[in-house]
């Protein structure tokens, strides 16, 4: 049995604000956002990378779909979807709203962490499902 955090999550071991979920995916809010209204697409089976996801159109698909309503719901710029992959041993997609004067001026400067209270992630998050 694999052991890393999203392998917990997806047994429902370790509380989420869940944003999306299929028989395959499950889309969560970020607790060390980025931006506000960050979210993370993981695989509910282990795989250690995203390309290692046999249903990897499906797996952009999903993440695509909590882009959307993060679209919606939010009214960014932008969203970046992006797969660094070496936080966490298990495949998982960040869905990044891009704000105006959001302070990642060149790119994204992954050491600039938003405070996010739960109350926020709750409300963000539900904001998020509801325009799924």
């Amino acid at each position: 049995m694999t052991e890393d955090v999203f392998c917990k999550i997806v047994r429902g071991e370790i509380p989420v604000y869940k944003v999306y979920e299929d028989d395959d995916f499950l889309g969560v809010m970020d607790i060390h956002p980025i931006n506000k209204g960050q979210s993370l697409m993981i695989t509910k089976k282990h795989y250690r990378w995203v390309d290692d996801v046999p249903d990897f159109g499906e797996y952009f698909e999903a993440a695509k779909k909590v882009g959307l309503a993060t679209k919606k719901a939010l009214a960014p710029l932008t969203i970046c979807y992006v797969t660094l992959g070496f936080e966490v041993p298990h495949a998982h997609i960040r869905i990044i709203p891009r704000f105006k004067n959001d302070g990642h001026e060149e790119g994204l400067d992954f050491k600039l962490f938003k405070d996010t209270t739960p109350e926020e992630l709750k409300e963000i998050g539900q904001k998020i499902r509801d325009s799924i």
